[in-house]
């Protein structure tokens, strides 16, 4: 097996980097910083980073099918035109949970959006417990909510076969997994599929490889987990000079590279002098694996 090698390729130096996307057209990586409250895609062949200001904190932007983006921010699920840098309200979720934020959102190989909500944190890492739900919103933004009482709404990806829908919520400190109807949407025989182990942190954000295998950054845990969703065994652990540690998406050439956002929100002086690097994006290659495309809302 080839070394694996970590290297820090974005200086983005963000709040809470999240989400990143890779753009296979442009060879671009598409990322948010939530409580930095921006839109980025940082170009791989000119290491530019462009920006739009989101004016509220964003949990993820996703490509469109028709162009452009669809992003949460705040409660609203909206559209945003890159070229004119504008954003447009296309759906509401939690209407009747003002303090809630949309948190980590992905789209299901049909082009369904889901997308789960949180509690807005009083303090870095304080939540309140059991306000956020899970959402999916159709082409024709029909919103449906699959799972409601969520700590904090985060990772999600699915099966090879597209048959099970594996699902974070951080502070239950496991990954899970649920029948995925593809037609309809349906979630069904919930069961879990790991148990973090103590000081692998909180799990975050998550993508499956085209093995079908688990890679789940951990919070808080300064790595990222390999994990056989079948076996339920953690087959390999990344580590990172960074502790807080929150999604990941394969991308690069033939999707080889494992890139892995981290967050600088929270920590003290001591904490950024030991961690220089903690908000940066990193490129993890030497993996002997490769991701899958990202999907794109239709609506």
């Amino acid at each position: 097996m080839m070394s694996v090698k970590v290297e820090c390729v974005v200086k983005t130096g963000a709040l809470i980097g999240e989400g990143p996307v890779w753009e296979e057209s442009d060879q671009t990586l598409l990322f948010v910083d939530i409580a930095g409250k921006t839109i980025n895609r940082w170009t791989s062949a000119t290491n530019q980073i462009q920006s739009v200001d989101t004016g509220d904190m964003v949990g993820f932007a996703v490509p469109r099918r028709s162009g452009g983006y669809v992003a949460g921010v705040g409660r609203n699920i909206v559209a945003l035109d890159w070229s004119t840098r504008t954003l447009t309200s296309l759906t509401e979720v939690d209407e009747d949970k003002p303090n809630n934020r949309l948190n980590d959102g992905k789209v299901d190989p049909v082009g369904r959006l889901l997308a789960g909500t949180m509690g807005i944190e009083q303090r870095p890492a304080e939540v309140q417990r059991h306000q956020g739900s899970l959402f999916s919103v159709t082409s024709d933004l029909k919103v449906t909510k699959h799972l409601r009482q969520v700590d904090i709404s985060n990772g999600l990806d699915w099966s090879l076969d597209q048959k099970t829908f594996f699902y974070i919520d951080s502070l239950s400190l496991k990954v899970d997994a649920f029948d995925y109807d593809i037609n309809s949407g349906h979630l069904g025989n919930h069961r879990v599929v790991y148990h973090m182990e103590e000081g692998e942190g909180l799990p975050d954000g998550m993508t499956v490889d085209a093995e079908g295998r688990l890679w789940v950054a951990c919070y808080n845990g300064g790595r990222v987990i390999n994990i056989d969703p079948v076996t339920g065994v953690r087959l390999q652990t990344v580590s990172f000079p960074v502790t807080k540690t929150t999604s990941c998406c394969f991308g690069g050439p033939d999707y080889s590279d494992l890139y892995v956002t981290s967050a600088s929100l929270g920590m003290d002086q001591s904490e950024r002098s030991q961690q220089p690097l903690a908000g940066h994006i990193f490129r993890v290659r030497g993996l002997g694996v490769k991701g899958r495309p990202s999907n794109s809302f239709t609506g």
